[in-house]
């Protein structure tokens, strides 16, 4: 049997430096290799698995679809595929709007933007997104982030406007939360008055935290959509990693209320709690209305696939059912708390920041300056060894950077969770000893 590594090409490596194990199972939060090994799982693998592996109801709804009807187009009807849409409508609040389900996170932007420059009548019109973001690996989707990475790629979609991220930590304009006015905000809208607002299609942001460790004060998403509303401009919500409970709401923008309501959202990953590959685009009832006569120059085959969509809505049952969006709520309280009081013991950690059951742990090797153990895009050999330490004693941590990125899914249990703080505080303190040469109370 041919090894993996001589036949398979993998994302975001070397081809010659990948070698991980091979996993054959799972279940809730813990995943298994093929050499009997076992991994607490924090990162909900890239934040997909906010159920857990091997749900039983999940699994259950995708054996019943498949022996019942594995495959249609979107020309024809699929039960799934409508019972879907009208629970994403039904948990989402988008009453009147309609659902295009498209194969994963990348796609679904990728047509969030197609169908804003249709709604509002502008086919080449600009797109507002932000630096130190991340929208996707495509070509498109890739001019749409503002990742270090995606200037490796081939020149993709046109007319992509950045501007700089709220970041508070790390603010670009110098300046200090509290007394800043929300420069991140107001910034935006003096770039979309620069740019001229009628050539503006879209402005496309995360509300929460992606792999970008990104999380913008409280005042930020309410002030971003009052200005889009506006300016008449569509706002899209990326909700691909920060939907299905991952801050302890069904959606992160739902914080704010109707104050932060998009006009367009996307979603993947914990859609089907990664048990199978599906996106999704939900539109408000106006935008649909806009759309509702135009041909919809647009299509995937497996787009709305009803093996997928049955697995989709078994997922939002469970989440519901199972009350697990307010569980997230409470575990995340319990996770921030330990992750504060270790910032309070070690030098190392800048910052702790997030919602829920996602949290970001930023090391810096020098707290007073904020010095980032790498610059951002790098790869952190210190945080690569902690990786490597943690999945040794069976816990698997995901990083990027200098970023410690704390995602479990959301069925994890609290003893689960302790355990794993448990080992990333060791973790952390060899962290310490290695920068700093000590470990002691600061």
């Amino acid at each position: 049997m041919a090894r993996e590594k001589e036949v398979v090409m993998h994302t975001w490596c070397v081809q010659t430096k990948w070698d991980a194990p091979t996993i054959v199972g799972g279940e809730g939060a813990i995943f298994h290799d093929d050499k009997g090994r076992s991994y607490l799982d924090m990162s909900s693998l890239a934040e997909s698995n906010n159920l857990g592996h091997q749900h039983p109801r999940v699994v259950a709804a995708i054996r019943e679809q498949a022996q019942q009807l594995c495959f249609v187009t979107s020309e024809w009807g699929a039960k799934s595929r409508a019972e879907l849409a009208e629970q994403l409508l039904d948990v989402s609040g988008f009453e009147g709007g309609r659902v295009f389900f498209t194969l994963g996170g990348a796609d679904a932007n990728e047509n969030a933007v197609k169908f804003a420059r249709w709604a509002s009548g502008k086919p080449n019109g600009k797109i507002i997104t932000r630096y130190r973001s991340y929208h996707g690996a495509t070509p498109s989707t890739g001019a749409l982030s503002g990742d270090p990475r995606t200037t490796r790629q081939a020149p993709g979609m046109a007319e992509v406007v950045h501007v700089p991220p709220p970041y508070c930590y790390r603010c670009p304009f110098g300046l200090q939360y509290g007394s800043c006015k929300t420069r991140c905000a107001t910034h935006l809208d003096d770039v979309i008055g620069w740019e001229n607002a009628d050539t503006i299609a879209a402005v496309l942001m995360e509300p929460s935290a992606g792999t970008n460790g990104i999380i913008a004060p409280p005042e930020f998403w309410p002030r971003l959509r009052h200005i889009t509303k506006e300016r008449g401009i569509p706002l899209i919500a990326d909700e691909v990693m920060s939907g299905f409970g991952r801050t302890g709401r069904w959606f992160a923008w739902q914080k704010y209320g109707d104050a932060g309501r998009p006009d367009m959202m996307t979603l993947a990953k914990g859609l089907t709690g990664g048990h199978l590959p599906l996106g999704a685009v939900i539109v408000s009832a106006e935008i649909s209305r806009r759309l509702e006569n135009q041909m919809l120059y647009t299509g995937l085959t497996y787009g709305g696939h009803p093996l997928c969509c049955a697995a989709g809505l078994a997922a939002v049952q469970s989440y519901a059912q199972e009350q697990l969006i307010p569980r997230a709520e409470d575990l995340g309280a319990v996770l921030r708390a330990r992750l504060v009081e270790m910032k309070r013991r070690y030098r190392v950690i800048g910052d702790v920041r997030g919602e829920g059951l996602f949290m970001i742990v930023e090391f810096v090797s020098d707290r007073d300056t904020a010095t980032p153990l790498t610059e951002w895009g790098g790869t952190s050999a210190l945080l690569r060894r902690l990786v490597d330490n943690g999945r040794a004693v069976g816990v698997s941590f995901g990083v990027r950077s200098n970023l410690v990125i704390l995602a479990p899914p959301l069925n994890i249990t609290e003893e689960q969770l302790h355990h794993a703080l448990d080992v990333l505080d060791g973790l952390i303190g060899e962290c310490e000893t290695q920068v700093h040469g000590i470990n002691e109370e600061v």
